[in-house]
């Protein structure tokens, strides 16, 4: 029954019924475009959330931002005299103008510091300006907020203190795990409360049989690898900032990864999950079974929700078991219509061993072999205008490597490929994707950069990055990357200052 009613809130609450007027049509709103994004300003006159306590009627200055690899934002939400309320967010990378801190939300005092610290302990209660720093600002170095306390909680039950107590005050919050989200999410707009989950960092549970892994959200998504490895399992999500990036974010974030094409989303890897509500209700949906329909499954809220519906304490997710044999080959095509027949070569040629079909242009593998040391182009003959990264994983070595050779070879001689090597040993293919994970940091060490993380048909994918560097001329380099297999497309717009 908890669930049901929990399920007839957040339904009733998606972003869907808040921000289109498709389904609700007492919205108007109005747009105005700033130079590197859209800011959106929408109204409602009448009210929203009637006789529901923890749920308020003004949301002011909450920025929604699309596809970090952290929690997002949180707010402990203010109730309102007033009869409506204001939505303001900053589209992907925009310079949009914040709007002034809403006076709704109260101002930490002693009471409130010695209140978590009865609860957390004088450790898990963090006020010194250097640590500080560093959680209020992002990875890029682009946002920076400026909350004066940061929350580690240990357990869910504390999680669920904090909220409920700065729900009853009117403190907002934001979640943060990791703090490698590229677009803001994980930091504070202003002088939120940080509630950071890095000490949730314990493996609950791990069957042999099922694949199933219980964890807490504070889990670095490497160290989970590296637990799933000795026990001769693998990840369903591997990703650049897996040494940092903690399994919290990467579910509240609905993060993709290289291996997208093979394992699919983490809506189909996530069996269950733990999370708690702003007003510290705490939802136990974290269940173990591949198929559960006992009710509704609320998870798939949570998956992708950046932490706007509550903060994600605990995953259950199915790990695949570790195959003997892996293959990396690196490659060049010099057309984007050749990445694409590639693909679907690959698909037809190596099937059920595809794991990872990558890409990246000229420009990003100038900027990566210019700014990141010790790398080398694995192909230095000659430039080429776009770089392909085909792995495949299985059981059985000779059948693979043959496979994909024969792949290869054949691809070369029909003109998709102009060039290409296999990696020979593991240093090898770790080279190789450390120039494609490596193109994040070498663009923070380029100057300025603009990100955006589009999903969109292959087909389509390349037209907008000529469609961008046609309008932008020598006044930017645009960069683009990603996984090809799946149509998601990393577009950056990277300037010296």
């Amino acid at each position: 029954m908890e669930n049901c009613r929990a399920a007839y809130r957040l339904l009733n609450r998606s972003s869907r019924n808040l921000l289109d007027r498709r389904t609700n049509s007492k919205f108007f709103n109005s747009v105005r475009s700033s130079n590197s994004g859209v800011t959106y300003n929408f109204t409602q006159t009448s009210e929203l959330f009637k006789d529901d306590v923890p749920y308020h009627k003004e949301i002011v200055s909450t920025r929604i931002c699309s596809r970090g690899y952290d929690n997002g934002i949180l707010a402990s939400l203010p109730r309102n005299q007033g009869n409506g309320f204001r939505i303001h967010f900053r589209n992907l990378a925009s310079t949009a103008s914040t709007p002034a801190r809403n006076h709704s939300f109260c101002m930490i005092n002693s009471d409130d510091i010695s209140y978590f610290k009865k609860i957390l302990g004088e450790k898990g209660v963090v006020q010194e300006e250097e640590k500080l720093d560093d959680a209020n600002t992002d990875w890029m170095r682009k946002y920076k907020g400026s909350s004066k306390l940061m929350l580690q909680p240990k357990s869910t039950q504390e999680v669920s203190q904090i909220l409920e107590y700065c729900n009853s005050r009117c403190l907002a919050v934001v979640p943060q795990g990791g703090n490698t989200g590229l677009v803001g999410g994980s930091v504070p707009v202003f002088d939120e409360v940080i509630i950071n989950v890095s000490s949730m960092n314990n493996i609950l549970s791990f069957d042999k049989v099922s694949g199933i892994l219980v964890c807490e959200a504070g889990c670095i998504l490497e160290n989970l690898i590296s637990f799933l490895d000795n026990e001769g399992f693998i990840m369903p999500l591997d990703l650049g900032a897996k040494g940092s990036c903690q399994i919290g974010g990467n579910v509240s974030t609905n993060a993709g990864g290289l291996r997208l094409i093979r394992y699919g989303s983490l809506h189909g890897s996530v069996l269950g999950l733990e999370a708690v509500l702003a007003n510290g209700t705490v939802l136990d949906m974290l269940g173990t079974l591949r198929k559960d329909n006992t009710g509704y499954d609320l998870k798939h809220l949570f998956i992708g929700s950046e932490g706007s519906l509550g903060v994600v304490t605990k995953v259950s997710i199915l790990t695949p078991p570790k195959l003997s044999s892996v293959n990396l080959a690196f490659l060049a095509c010099e057309d984007y219509n050749g990445c694409q027949k590639l693909l679907l070569e690959a698909k037809r040629k190596l099937g059920e061993i595809l794991s990872a079909f990558e890409f990246l242009d000229i420009s990003a593998m100038d900027l990566v072999l210019k700014h990141l040391d010790g790398l080398r182009d694995p192909l230095p003959s000659s430039k080429h205008n776009f770089y392909i990264l085909i792995e495949t994983t299985g059981s059985t070595e000779s059948h693979d490597k043959e496979k994909l050779e024969a792949f290869l070879l054949q691809s070369i001689e029909s003109g998709l490929l102009t060039d290409g090597v296999l990696a020979q040993d593991i240093n090898q293919a770790s080279a190789f994707w450390r120039i494609r994970e490596g193109v994040p940091e070498a663009l923070m060490k380029a100057g300025a950069v603009y990100k955006y993380d589009l999903s969109l048909p292959p087909e389509k994918m390349y037209d907008l990055v000529l469609e961008m560097r046609g309008r932008l001329g020598s006044v930017a380099n645009v960069v683009a990357y990603g996984h090809l297999g799946d149509g998601n497309l990393h577009l950056n717009i990277s300037t010296p200052q």
